[in-house]
């Protein structure tokens, strides 16, 4: 789906605007679940923009109002895009490699709403700092 225009633009975003929270609201809920989507340009390639989608479709489908869905840059995970990090408070983030949008619905079965990652989809990725 080519934008054509900046009033195009302005559109999509105005048709979406309640169906994404993004991280700038002023009010930041710590233990609120968020959902990142990596947006650069390898990823909207793979095809971020349509899992972006599927996961907004998918969560308000379920009434799951209480996740953020964010859009962000590049994750460093080219080679694995569409990459999509879940983070649950008190839990590991969890980054999934090549999530297309058949795969969203069992993300947020599986993983938000059952708190099991799949693991087929989990990319090896260690945040312990040393």
């Amino acid at each position: 789906m080519p934008i054509k225009s900046l009033e195009e633009l302005r559109q999509i975003k105005e048709t979406y605007k309640d169906r994404v929270k993004l991280r700038s609201s002023p009010e930041i809920v710590t233990d609120q679940t968020e959902i990142l989507i990596g947006m650069a340009t390898c990823g909207i390639s793979a095809g971020s923009r349509e899992t972006l989608q599927a996961f907004m479709e998918e969560l308000s489908k379920q009434n799951l109002d209480n996740i953020k869905v964010i859009p962000v840059g590049c994750m460093g995970y080219c080679h694995s895009e569409p990459v999509v990090e879940v983070m649950i408070k008190g839990e590991k983030p969890v980054i999934y490699g090549n999530v297309k949008k058949e795969r969203v619905h069992e993300i947020v079965e599986s993983h938000i709403k059952g708190g099991h990652p799949v693991k087929s989809m989990v990319l090896k990725v260690d945040f312990e700092r040393v």
